[in-house]
């Protein structure tokens, strides 16, 4: 199927509203282990979220602004990287919303 312009609008008008999933998806592998950047990026696209570096990385340093991650620099060869994880505020946080996601889940599943 020959994707149209619209297509490609449709697709950046829902990024803003996949953000929050995309945020939950962070958190989620933050809570599990350490995450980094493009690390990250390769998960989301696992997972057809196609996100530049320019969305990212300000989605990870908003969840650290507010506290659910932490960074420190690691060494990756002659490179640093940050790495992430979650804080205790980010891992209850993540428990609240999968609560919050159950409800909704069972609401746009009902009678699909």
């Amino acid at each position: 199927m020959k994707k149209t312009k619209s297509d490609s609008v449709d697709a950046a008008q829902d990024r803003d509203l996949y953000s929050g999933l995309m945020r939950l998806h962070i958190l989620h592998h933050a809570v599990e282990g350490p995450v980094f950047g493009l690390g990250m990026a390769d998960e989301l696209a696992r997972h057809g979220y196609r996100i530049s570096p320019g969305t990212l990385y300000p989605l990870l340093h908003g969840l650290t602004k507010k506290g659910y991650l932490r960074s420190t620099e690691r060494r990756n060869g002659k490179s640093l990287r940050k790495v992430y994880r979650a804080t205790p505020l980010g891992r209850k946080a993540l428990l609240a919303a999968k609560v919050k996601v159950r409800e909704l889940i069972g609401e746009l599943m009902e009678g699909a």
